[in-house]
C-alpha cells in the first residue's frame, strides 16, 4: 500500500480534500499526531512546533538554530511514524525523503481569485488586504521548501500530480487522487523500505548531533551516513573524531563520511580573533533612519542585529525568542522604553537592556537603573561607546550561572 503527502497554498481547500480522503480511503491523517508526539517527547507544544513550520523565520535563527532544531524533532518522530495507508497533510509533507517510493505526492494549487474569494468566505478579508495575505503565505511556502528541499513550493519536481483545484473542483481533485493512490509502482517494495530505514537512521543521527551542538547536513544510503559540513571549521580532523564518537552507537550504521561541502571555510588568518560581541542583539526604535545606520555600523562589527519600531512589537518578538541585549529608546508611541524595560527585567531577566535616549533626564538615568537597565547611553552614540558596552554585558551574562 502506500502513502498520501500532500501540500497545498493557502485557501485551496487542501484540509476539506485531506478529510474526504481520509473517510473515503478509510487511511489516517497522521499530520496532528505527528506534531503531538514530537511535542510530548522534546518538551514543547503543539503550537510551537507549527510555527517553526508554517510561521516565518525566527529572528535569531542564525544563533538559536531553532528551525532546525525543530525540523530535526519532526523528522525523527516522522521516521518512527511512516507506515503504510497514511495520509500527511501539510507542511510535514515534504519533510518525507524524495527516496521513499511509496509516496504519492500531491499539490493542490489554485488561481489568485479562486483562493481570494475563499479567503474572503472564510474570514471576510476585502480583496486588497486578501491579496497581501496570500502573497504572505506564498512567501512562507517558499521559505519552507528551500529550507527542506532546497526548491520553490511550487516546482513540478517534488510532486506526482499537481492539481490546479479551481479546475477540478473538490470533487475532482479527490476523484484524480483515489485514480493514481492504488497504482503498482506505490506499492511497498523492498527498495522504499531500504530507503525509509535509512531516513530514520539519518533522523536519528542528525538528532544526536544537534544535542551536541552540531548542525551538519545529514544523509544515509544503504547504512551509510554522510554529514556534510557547510561552514567555517578551524579543526576538521577534530570535528571529524568528535562526530564519529556522537554517531558510533546508533544502530543501523555500518560507515559515517564526514566532508566538506560547497560552503565548507578551512581556518583562516583571522581563525584567532575572539568574538567577544553578543550574537543576538535586539534595536527597538521608532526612529527609522536612526536605528537603521546603527544597524548597518553594528553590522560592520559583525553584529547583525534584529530591529523593531516599537515596545509593542518588541514585547511581541519576547513571546517567541529572547534576545541577549536589547538596545531600547525610551519616548516611543504606544508602549514606550519605561514600560517595556520593566516587562523584560520581569519576565526575561537574563536579557541585558541598554538604554539609548536622545530625550531623556537625570531622572530617567536613575528610574532606568533603578529597574534593572544594564546602561544609559545618549543619543548620539558614540559606536565604539555602545560596542564597548555590549561587550561588557555578554561578558556579564558569561558569567552568570545558566538556568
Amino acid at each position: 500500500m502506500a502513502i498520501l503527502s500532500i501540500f497545498s497554498a493557502s485557501f485551496c481547500r487542501g484540509e476539506e480534500i485531506a478529510n474526504i480522503l481520509s473517510k473515503k480511503l478509510d487511511w489516517k491523517r497522521i499530520d496532528g499526531d505527528l506534531i503531538a508526539a514530537a511535542a510530548e517527547q522534546f518538551g514543547s507544544t503543539p503550537k510551537h512546533l507549527t510555527r517553526a513550520m508554517e510561521g516565518p523565520p525566527f529572528v535569531f535563527n542564525k544563533f538559536t538554530h531553532r528551525r532546525e532544531k525543530t525540523v530535526a524533532q519532526l523528522k525523527i518522530k516522522l521516521a518512527e511514524m511512516l507506515s503504510d495507508k497514511q495520509i500527511l497533510y501539510g507542511y510535514a509533507a515534504h519533510l518525507i525523503p524524495a527516496e521513499i517510493g511509496h509516496v504519492l505526492r500531491i499539490c493542490l494549487l489554485a488561481d489568485s481569485a479562486w483562493r481570494t474569494e475563499n479567503l474572503r468566505k472564510a474570514e471576510g478579508d476585502e480583496s486588497s488586504n486578501a491579496l497581501h495575505r496570500l502573497r504572505e503565505d506564498d512567501l512562507i511556502s517558499a521559505q519552507w521548501t528551500q529550507l527542506i528541499r532546497k526548491a520553490k513550493p511550487w516546482d513540478k519536481s517534488l510532486y506526482d500530480l499537481v492539481i490546479m483545484v479551481n479546475d477540478t473542483g473538490i470533487d475532482g481533485a479527490v476523484c484524480l487522487i483515489e485514480e493514481n493512490i492504488f497504482k503498482p509502482a506505490l506499492l511497498y517494495s523492498e527498495s522504499s523500505l531500504r530507503f525509509l530505514e535509512d531516513f530514520r537512521i539519518a533522523s536519528r543521527s542528525e538528532m544526536a548531533l544537534i544535542e551536541e551542538g552540531h548542525y551538519h547536513a545529514v544523509s544515509c544510503r544503504e547504512g551509510i551516513v554522510t554529514v556534510t559540513i557547510n561552514e567555517y571549521v578551524m579543526l576538521m580532523e577534530r570535528l571529524e573524531t568528535e562526530i564519529k564518537k556522537i554517531l558510533g552507537p546508533i544502530k543501523g550504521i555500518r560507515e559515517i563520511v564526514v566532508k566538506p561541502g560547497p560552503n565548507y571555510r578551512p581556518p583562516s588568518v583571522f581563525a584567532n580573533i575572539e568574538l567577544d560581541l553578543p550574537e543576538k542583539v535586539l534595536l527597538v526604535d521608532d526612529e527609522k533612519d536612526f536605528v537603521t545606520t546603527l544597524s548597518e555600523r553594528l553590522e560592520m562589527r559583525d553584529v547583525e542585529p534584529a530591529v523593531v519600531y516599537s515596545g509593542e512589537e518588541a514585547l511581541n518578538l519576547l513571546e517567541e525568542e529572547t534576545p541577549e541585549v536589547m538596545v531600547l529608546d525610551l519616548r516611543m508611541p504606544g508602549i514606550d522604553g519605561i514600560e517595556v524595560l520593566k516587562k523584560v527585567k520581569k519576565e526575561y531577566p537574563s536579557v541585558a537592556v541598554i538604554i539609548l535616549t536622545g530625550h531623556g533626564t537625570e531622572k530617567d538615568r536613575e528610574l532606568c537603573m533603578s529597574l534593572g537597565a544594564f546602561a544609559y547611553l545618549e543619543k548620539p552614540v558614540d559606536i565604539d561607546e555602545l560596542s564597548d558596552t555590549m561587550k561588557r554585558a555578554k561578558e556579564l551574562i558569561k558569567s552568570q550561572p545558566h538556568k
